[in-house]
């Protein structure tokens, strides 16, 4: 019965606990916390005083973030350049400053 009872308390723990955990309670239980961050797609913050510190997260899910990141740079920096005033080189003046 307190395998039952242990069980019991770690659903518990991860239904209203795994969002955010103190870096010690992480520590203790950091194969839980990465299982849940893979499992559930969502971060798990790791906070000391009830400070976040830094967050678990799902490595496919940190790359994706990342390329939409370098993607939203891209975009702003292309607006941006779209958006310069001044006159417009011909593409061939260009091809042939470069040597191509």
């Amino acid at each position: 019965m307190a395998a039952l009872d242990r069980c019991s308390s770690l659903y518990d723990w991860y239904d209203s606990y795994m969002s955010e955990v103190s870096v010690s309670e992480a520590r203790d239980r950091l194969a839980d916390v990465i299982d849940e961050a893979r499992r559930l797609h969502e971060p798990v913050y790791l906070n000391r005083r009830g400070k976040r510190l830094v967050a678990v997260i799902d490595a496919e899910d940190l790359d994706r973030l990342i390329e939409l990141a370098e993607d939203a740079v891209d975009i702003a920096e292309a607006r941006s350049a779209l958006e310069e005033e001044g006159e417009s080189i011909p593409w061939d003046e260009v091809k042939a400053a470069l040597g191509l």
